[in-house]
């Protein structure tokens, strides 16, 4: 049994590679963001570059500052991202 706490408490891992959870804007990998739907790879790098240059998101609307991010993507990944 204590196996099944252990398994429950690696939460992070769950959200890092499935759509069991939000994937974090500020934290998750380019491999992360590329999972998401209509995030590409090159999306996925435009995202970690633009974290880099001004920090971590506040917002999910800031997505809209990246180049390829529209509207209508956002809506698509509000529920699936977190800042």
């Amino acid at each position: 049994m204590p196996q099944q706490g252990a398994a429950l408490g690696g939460g992070t891992d769950a959200v890092a590679g499935s759509s069991t959870g939000p994937v974090s804007l500020s934290s998750a990998t380019a491999e992360q963001l590329d999972a998401l739907p209509g995030v590409g790879p090159v999306t996925a790098e435009k995202i970690v570059a633009y974290r880099q240059q001004h920090g971590a998101f506040r917002s999910v609307d800031e997505l809209d500052a990246i180049s390829g991010i529209g509207p209508s993507r956002i809506a698509d990944l509000r529920g699936l991202v977190v800042p």
